[in-house]
């Protein structure tokens, strides 16, 4: 009998333990209509998510991708002429490379749990006007 081990064999390195631990989040709703047109369609201009799309808080789906980790990037135009008339200071966005995650996205674990961890010197500032509130508080009895 020979000595063989069933499975699948030990693949290669951290690339590959990269892309099983971590892939883009599921995006769905007015974000993922946002997403693809921006993958479709390429630089898109705020006014066209808006009124072609109707997505009215176009600016706040864009936060929400980048909050999930998407790289996107925006120029903000002077002018522009979107339907005959020109607009002032437009935004225009698109998808960096890669598209995800955004660089750094992942070294930085306060967003991967969801929400934003507090930075340890805001922590310290306020232990410091707690304890001179107790202070005060203490000293004016």
């Amino acid at each position: 009998m020979t000595d063989k081990k069933k499975g699948r064999p030990i693949e290669g390195g951290p690339k590959d333990q990269f892309d099983r631990d971590h892939k883009p989040p599921i995006v769905s709703g007015q974000c993922a209509e946002v997403y693809r047109e921006l993958e479709s369609n390429g630089p898109t201009l705020s006014f066209r998510l808006t009124a072609d799309l109707a997505i009215p808080e176009a600016a706040a789906r864009i936060h929400d991708l980048r909050w999930m980790g998407f790289n996107i990037k925006t120029v903000i135009l002077p002018e522009v002429e979107f339907r005959g008339r020109t607009r002032r200071n437009v935004a225009l966005y698109s998808l960096g490379i890669p598209a995800w995650p955004a660089p750094g996205f992942l070294d930085d674990t306060k967003h991967q749990a969801g929400f934003m961890l507090p930075d340890a010197s805001l922590l310290a500032g306020l232990l410091i006007l707690a304890v001179a509130a107790l202070l005060l508080i203490g000293g004016a009895t």
